[in-house]
């Protein structure tokens, strides 16, 4: 027997994820500090750090970083934020995840093998990969 999610309570999720995709540090920032989780995650397991960095949201990311959201908490399919920031080309979201802790080996695949995959010579050695 499972319990019927409580709509609101959806709903409000909802609109928090999507503050997440448009990137809105300043209302993100707010709702966490109000007790909403850092690392909260939709059904794919994205967590709101994922939707903003792989949108492209560098403040974001540092605004949930700030805030204890895990650097390398991959989804469902075990990606994590670094390696779709990889895969974006999110520069300014790769630096801030960097500076946030994030491992470029993590995830599967890692941000190392995106960057290997796409050619991206200056981020194998950002990341110090060979």
């Amino acid at each position: 027997m499972s319990e019927v999610p409580d709509p609101e309570v959806v709903e409000l999720a909802s609109k928090i994820f999507d503050l997440a995709r448009q990137g809105d540090a300043e209302a993100l920032a707010a709702y966490v500090d109000a007790g909403v989780p850092a690392n909260l995650t939709n059904d794919r397991g994205d967590s709101l750090l994922m939707l903003a960095a792989y949108h492209g949201h560098a403040s974001a990311v540092t605004a949930l970083l700030a805030r204890g959201a895990e650097a390398d908490r991959a989804n469902d399919r075990g990606q994590t934020p670094l390696a779709g920031a990889v895969f974006k080309g999110e520069d300014a979201v790769i630096r801030a995840l960097l500076d946030g802790g994030a491992d470029p080996e993590a995830g599967t695949p890692s941000a190392v093998d995106t960057a290997r995959m796409f050619g991206k010579a200056d981020l194998l050695e950002l990341f110090g990969a060979r």
